[in-house]
């Protein structure tokens, strides 16, 4: 997964159900030792232009930017 990517969001949270696609815009580790485990955080941005945080194991790739 990287930058550009259009996911689809498979953990439902409030105000978003799953299945809903967004655009990964960035990410970060969770903390120093997550480092050393490869969870990262992805900033996604939703098509309704908000902003949201998800784990990458919430996100699953629709449309891999090339």
């Amino acid at each position: 997964m990287k930058a550009g990517d259009l996911v689809v969001i498979t953990r439902a949270s409030i105000g978003v159900p799953a299945g809903t696609l967004a655009l990964c815009m960035d990410w970060d580790h969770m903390s120093l030792a997550s480092k050393r485990l490869g969870t990262k955080i992805w900033f996604v941005q939703l098509l309704n232009g908000k902003q949201r945080r998800y784990l990458e194991g919430d996100l699953e790739i629709f449309s891999a930017s090339r």
